[in-house]
Formats: structure tokens, sequence, C-alpha cells
């Protein structure tokens, strides 16, 4: 989801403040009206896919199933040799669109191999590790004021 506002980080909220300078005033958390979900496909080099999901669209297995073959028709044009090669997998979460009968089959019939996650992963989750950070870092201090300006930024 993509918010209006900045969340605080760790590092922020932990910061020391000596005695004579007045402790600083932490906001309350209000969310933001205005959000957007976004579907992101990434390995270790870069983003390979993204795509915004259009207000009040449902993602289910019929349109991620189209979202799966953008992805693959993107994977083909700018990796080949992965592609042709199935020299990768997609690691999913519990999601129903994800475990839908239908996915499922539409990826053996792509050949695609699927990872998909335990229940409760504690410490394997990869877009903690790589893409929050990224994302985090480069929309520090942005404000946006509708979804057309998150899908500009």
């Amino acid at each position: 989801m993509c918010f209006t506002y900045d969340l605080e980080t760790k590092r922020q909220s932990s910061e020391w403040v000596g005695e004579t300078p007045p402790r600083p005033k932490k906001l309350k958390f209000q969310r933001s009206r205005i959000k957007t979900m976004l579907i992101i496909f990434f390995d270790s080099q870069s983003i390979m896919h993204k795509e915004f999901v259009s207000e009040g669209r449902r993602v289910n297995a019929k349109f991620y199933k189209g979202v799966i073959d953008r992805f693959l028709k993107r994977t083909q044009q700018f990796r080949p040799p992965a592609f042709c090669s199935r020299d990768f997998f997609l690691l999913h979460d519990n999601a129903p669109a994800h475990t839908a009968a239908s996915v499922c089959q539409f990826l053996t019939k792509k050949n695609v191999t699927t990872v998909y996650h335990p229940p409760y992963p504690p410490d394997l989750s990869p877009p903690d590790y790589f893409l929050f950070p990224k994302l985090k870092m480069k929309l520090t201090g942005l404000h946006f004021a509708d979804v057309a300006e998150i899908l500009r930024n």
C-alpha cells in the first residue's frame, strides 16, 4: 500500500535526546484515505514487473492470472535467458488468488516453478530485506495528493 504520509523509521523513533532540549513530539498515527495496491515481481537485480491495482478492483484468480501473464511476457522481453531456461521461480504468500486451482494450473501449463510461504514465516520474507527498504528510501519525504500522483512517482 502507498499512503500519503511518511512512516517513522525505527531509527528515528529511537533517537537519543539529551536532558536540555524538549523531547520530540510524536504525531498521532492517522491512516490516509488515499491509498493504492501495488503488485511487484522482483529478483536480486531489480524490480522486473510492477502493476497498480485500480481502485475498487478485487485481486481474484482471474485478475492475478492476467498479471502473471504480463509478467511472463516482460520476463521474456527483458530476461530472455532466464525465461527460456525457466531459471526462476515465484515465491507466493498464501493469498487465495495465489493458491487458486486455476492459477496453479496456469503456472503448471507455463512451466513456472512456484514456492509457497509457510503459514507464519518469521524470517523468510525477501521483501523485508530487499524490496521494502529500497521503496522506503525512494519515497521518504514525498507526499501524494491523490492516487494519480502516486502512480506517477
